[in-house]
């Protein structure tokens, strides 16, 4: 297993809170609306939050966000 500084260009620490509990949503197959709903916020908000983890993780895409947070010991691996 990488150490997270090894694998995240600005470190596990750099995601706030919220976008943590955003995170933990995106290996899933539910919607932003679907996530927003559960953690009782905007579609705009959960929006926002994954825009700034894929930004924080260098990462392009939500499947490759996941990915990078895995590595990172930042989810559970599958």
């Amino acid at each position: 297993m990488h150490a997270a500084h090894d694998v995240l260009p600005v470190g596990p620490s750099s995601l706030t809170t919220a976008e943590l509990r955003v995170l933990h949503y995106l290996p899933t197959n539910l919607s932003h609306e679907d996530i927003a709903r559960r953690l009782y916020v905007s579609r705009n908000t959960v929006k926002s939050h994954a825009s700034a983890i894929y930004r924080k993780l260098g990462a392009g895409s939500r499947s490759q966000a996941v990915d990078i947070a895995r590595a990172a010991g930042l989810l559970p691996p599958v």
